[in-house]
């Protein structure tokens, strides 16, 4: 497939089917579908075009509809706040915001096609380099998402990368659980589908189970994936951790499933183990904006527990002062800067690569702490280990220049008591050495959300946002510390 224009026409005799708690339509249909919001957008002289959308079948019509006529899609994130979604659309010049239709109709819009509407922007343009065909946007520490430009060869190289990565488990039926403006579902849960014919089953985020940016009901999540019984997924490690735990209290998981990546944060050896043992097939992966999402990944025939795998044929991962490099596939620059300087793409994060080629990725280098006793800790690798445990949901490990480690959470049991709490982290901590172990544990008082800035765009935790939002908290646990923990019993403290 040479194009996106190719890819639109062989839709019209493709054997994918689009399916939804409605039914299902065909190939042709969203093909049919696409080239009708093409129209309708050309029409207007969009240039730009953002969206925000649920998942579902109009997500990927308009998509495919951009892609092949060369104008460029900056889809939103349905949970930014209106403060980030006013920056991302004036970051990105858009001409027209696509939004789906409401009773009654959304206020300054005008109707684009049968369930689907538009609000004409004043776009004063926007910097970005030519061939932009996507902005993926990915929120950074400060809170205001950044955007990141795309060509079209780079999307259909890692798609393809892809699909010839599943190919051995010939996953014909793909469930897409994240939001179709992750660049990872967007690549892998759309093209990669259609490049090799997969059904691709778009239900909304409410029916999968999602509330927000951080709530799950798993309960829902389970129905949905007993609903369309799909070969493949693509999980945070949250989620994953969700399904196993599930999967351990004797909840049966559909047995279609023959491919489950998992990627967006570390994985826990511990977890993979569990997943493992329940024989969940289970590939761990890597990859980052900047490089078109996937890097690397562990897939049939090449799995190394404790890795990412190997990097994917469009990606060359090399190790400069601990830090991984990639080259290849790459993005254009972010909005509003200059191209990025040719050579590999320093990653910020920190690993090593092993004699058979499998990446291995520690943590961030700019999330490293080193202790008042000089120990370096990789918060990523203590956090994973936490996670682990059934009863800790979210967490960050803070300890910069101290003597021991502490840890803000949200507990599945929010209100567990303060021996459950200790008995869960004598467990965790049974694991680690004595430098990278949490002494105290201070509960959050609600889970880490993307609303509140405490999570990014894809879940993982804002550590300066959750530190400061805590820091009263923090300091009395600092304070109030007269022995070192390794002397004096570990204990919970309340935010």
């Amino acid at each position: 497939m040479s194009d996106f224009a190719d890819l639109l026409d062989s839709l019209a005799h493709a054997p994918s089917r689009v399916l939804t708690a409605d039914g299902a339509f065909d190939a042709p249909t969203l093909r049919a579908r696409a080239l009708a919001i093409a129209d309708a957008l050309q029409a207007r002289g969009a240039r730009v075009v953002a969206s925000r959308l649920d998942n579902g079948p109009d997500w990927l019509a308009l998509d495919l509809a951009l892609r092949a006529r060369g104008l460029v899609h900056a889809p939103l994130p349905t949970f930014f706040s209106a403060a980030q979604t006013a920056h991302a659309l004036a970051r990105s010049g858009a001409d027209l915001l696509v939004l789906a239709h409401a009773t009654p109709p959304i206020p300054d819009t005008v109707p684009l096609l049968p369930g689907l509407r538009v609000r004409v922007l004043e776009s004063a343009g926007a910097s970005m380099p030519a061939g932009t065909a996507c902005i993926t946007f990915t929120s950074g520490t400060t809170g205001q998402p950044k955007g990141v430009c795309i060509a079209d060869d780079a999307l259909l190289t890692v798609a393809n990368a892809l699909v010839e990565a599943a190919r051995p488990l010939a996953p014909a039926r793909h469930l897409c659980l994240m939001p179709l403006s992750t660049l990872l579902e967007n690549i892998s849960g759309l093209y990669g589908a259609l490049l090799s014919g997969a059904d691709i089953a778009v239900p909304p985020l409410a029916e999968i189970g999602y509330s927000g940016a951080a709530g799950l009901d798993v309960g829902r999540l389970l129905t949905c994936l007993h609903r369309y019984a799909p070969h493949s997924l693509i999980v945070f490690p949250q989620l994953l951790l969700a399904l196993v735990t599930a999967a351990e209290q004797g909840v049966t998981l559909p047995a279609s499933l023959r491919f489950v990546a998992v990627g967006g944060g570390r994985v826990g050896p511990a977890l993979l183990a569990r997943a493992d043992a329940l024989g969940l097939p289970v590939f761990e992966g890597y990859g980052l904006s900047e490089c078109v999402s996937v890097v690397a990944l562990n897939r049939p025939g090449a799995v190394r527990a404790g890795s990412v795998g190997r990097p994917l044929p469009h990606a060359r991962v090399s190790v400069v002062d601990g830090e991984l490099h990639v080259a290849g596939v790459r993005c254009l620059s972010y909005l509003g800067e200059y191209a990025q300087p040719p050579g590999a793409i320093a990653t910020g994060d920190l690993g090593h690569v092993d004699d058979d080629g499998f990446v291995h990725v520690t943590g961030r280098r700019k999330h490293m702490f080193i202790t008042a006793f000089g120990r370096n800790v990789s918060p990523e690798w203590v956090e994973s280990e936490l996670l682990q445990h059934p009863l800790f949901t979210q967490a960050i490990v803070l300890g910069e220049a101290r003597p021991f480690n502490v840890a803000v959470a949200w507990l599945h049991q929010p209100d567990a008591d303060a021996a459950t709490v200790q008995r869960a982290l004598d467990a965790v901590n049974a694991g680690l050495p004595d430098y990278a172990r949490v002494a105290r544990v201070i509960r959050a008082d609600r889970p880490f959300a993307a609303a509140d800035g405490l999570l990014t765009d894809n879940g993982r935790p804002r550590r300066d946002a959750i530190a400061h939002a805590y820091a009263d908290a923090i300091a009395r646990v600092y304070d109030d510390a007269s022995v070192f923990p390794d002397s004096a019993p570990t204990q919970e403290l309340p935010a």
